[in-house]
């Protein structure tokens, strides 16, 4: 990993994986959405922007892909529509984005020799768990037109893997969190709320489980897999094994921040009956045999470093807290 190209390196997680790669000694190209405002996202707030090399375009783009590519010998492809309240509103928009902007970063690696492709997916692929916890065996299930996009991408990446031997691996990350979340994520949803005095929180169902991973465990889980020959060809999972409901998060969240605020239901908020994923559980075995990856930020630690961040003012007010994200 010498040279390295991020996509999607102006979000949540891609901004934390460049400075995780920085810190690792590789020579990054971080890969911004191009806007008139030469606004470079998250990659504003990072501690190596020096060290980087900024580009902005459009994974829609192959020529601009292809362009991005040159030089390049790994490749983690990152971006992405990941909201899955506006994929109900705009579903062409996540199958231009998530498949055809997969097939154009695939179609580039393979032109220009890169040597390994690391393709983000995600754990909304499995849908509700049939089984627990849920293995890379688990059926896919699209229950909403993210998910769907996303299982197109996934099979996408790795068609090029199976028809052209390109060096894929397919990381499923389940649910990160940590600083620089949007405040459409449940996490950050919570804190920036209670960090601006409101005392009444409107949310969705908070029934459902989910296997939360703090950002640091999830880049570490990238590069750890992007370091592993025996991945290659592979789908694996980065979790951490553990299971807790979205409202006994929430209410970790309200220890910790010492509050009293109260949580009810918002119909708004609330999925489609179908397109809920009630659990999410994740079997993290088999990076584990891979790589010896094993997550070092427990849930309690994670929160803290969280809330933290967010309730900085310099941080809380980038966020609108009184506005519904979609």
């Amino acid at each position: 990993m010498k040279n390295v190209l991020v996509t999607g390196a102006d979000g949540f997680i891609g901004s934390h994986l460049v400075e995780m790669l920085v810190k690792e000694g590789c020579k990054v190209r971080a890969m911004s959405q191009y806007n008139s405002f030469n606004f470079w996202g998250w990659l504003e707030d990072v501690d190596c922007l020096d060290q980087l090399e900024v580009i902005t375009g459009d994974v829609r783009d192959p020529h601009y892909c292809k362009m991005a590519m040159a030089g390049i010998d790994t490749v983690f492809h990152l971006a992405a529509l990941i909201a899955i309240p506006y994929s109900y509103t705009a579903p062409s928009s996540y199958v231009d984005t998530n498949v055809i902007g997969t097939l154009n970063i695939c179609q580039a690696a393979r032109d220009c020799g890169v040597a390994r492709v690391i393709h983000t997916s995600t754990s909304e692929v499995y849908g509700t768990a049939q089984y627990v916890p849920i293995d890379e065996k688990h059926p896919l299930q699209p229950q909403s037109p993210y998910s769907a996009s996303k299982i197109g991408a996934d099979a996408m990446a790795m068609s090029f893997h199976n028809a052209f031997n390109l060096a894929v691996t397919v990381a499923r990350p389940f649910n990160t969190y940590g600083p620089r979340q949007s405040a459409r994520a449940v996490i950050p949803t919570i804190i920036t709320q209670i960090a601006t005095g409101q005392k009444r929180i409107e949310l969705g169902d908070v029934s459902p489980t989910r296997d939360f991973n703090y950002v640091s465990d999830t880049c570490r889980g990238f590069i750890a897999l992007a370091r592993c020959a025996n991945a290659i060809g592979k789908t694996v999972n980065i979790g951490s094994n553990f299971e807790i409901s979205v409202g006994d998060t929430l209410a970790l969240i309200r220890e910790i921040m010492a509050s009293d605020v109260e949580f009810v239901q918002d119909a708004k908020r609330i999925r489609p009956e179908k397109s809920e994923v009630f659990r999410l559980w994740c079997d993290n075995g088999l990076i584990r045999e891979l790589t010896g990856f094993a997550p070092q930020v427990d849930l309690r630690e994670g929160l803290s470093r969280t809330v933290a961040w967010f309730t900085r003012p310099e941080n809380l007010a980038k966020f609108k807290a009184g506005l519904y994200n979609v």
